[in-house]
């Protein structure tokens, strides 16, 4: 946002999100809405089946076709997020290893990377697709994280988090296995057009940028920074939701 000349520059700080427009009719006439309309318990059976049938074994190559898979190398090769000083991490939602494969190569040597995912179909994917004794592959749901307080410094949640009927369920969860100061990469699928075309296809919903901040603010999480692919991405705002976010040191997980 330009400010304008006239007015007084303000001490610098960290600012919202720009606040986007409302939903237009056709995003939600697009985006899928299932998991509004049965129990957790069935929506979370349906995602396993989806990412354990023959959608889940195209999703690296999907990923490799949309650019995924090279723009999120970039992400940790060019240091948008910086894996350096890293010693334990948490992937959420694995997939078929298309975040832990450049991990493998930017992290520190010794650095410990746990994968889980919901699907155990699509960790057998990853452990093959990866071909590294280094990762530990563990099969569990975000709601309920088998890991103790406080036990990673970094986590990633590539794209997990609009399988979850509400942000704070998966973002609370997250907060409590992070250390405090430790860093989170946040990758999710926003309420855009594009979003809503991606919700449909992978049965997941989307979130509003503002909301998704507020929400992190109300548990200790700050977001330290937006990531964008591109600068094409940043300028069509596209590519959904990518942000640092920082666990504050001393941060209770309020409800």
């Amino acid at each position: 946002m330009i400010r304008k000349a006239l007015l007084p520059t303000p001490k610098k700080h960290k600012r919202e999100p720009v606040a986007r427009p409302k939903r237009k009719i056709i995003h939600r006439f697009v985006e899928n809405k299932l998991i509004g309309r049965v129990s957790y318990e069935q929506y979370r059976e349906k995602v396993r089946d989806v990412y354990g049938g023959p959608q889940g074994a195209l999703l690296a190559t999907a990923s490799l076709l949309s650019l995924h898979t090279p723009l999120g190398d970039r992400l940790f090769r060019e240091r948008k997020f910086d894996l350096r000083g890293v010693r334990h991490i948490l992937d959420i939602g694995s997939g078929a290893g298309q975040l832990v494969k450049p991990m493998l190569k930017y992290a520190d040597p010794g650095t410990s990377i746990v994968c889980c995912d919901l699907s155990p179909k699509m960790l057998r994917r990853a452990r093959t697709r990866l071909k590294s004794t280094v990762p530990q592959h563990v099969a569990a749901d975000l709601m309920n994280l088998p890991f103790a307080d406080g036990s990673f410094d970094c986590v990633t949640c590539g794209y997990v988090l609009e399988h979850l009927p509400e942000a704070k369920l998966g973002l609370r969860e997250i907060a409590r296995v992070l250390a405090p100061g430790g860093r989170l990469l946040l990758l999710t699928t926003e309420d855009s057009f594009s979003g809503a075309f991606t919700s449909r296809l992978w049965c997941c919903r989307t979130y509003n940028r503002r909301e998704l901040y507020r929400i992190c603010q109300d548990l200790g999480l700050k977001w330290c920074k937006e990531i964008w692919f591109s600068r094409m991405h940043q300028l069509f705002r596209a590519g959904g939701i990518c942000v640092e976010i920082e666990k504050l040191a001393g941060s209770g997980l309020r409800s």
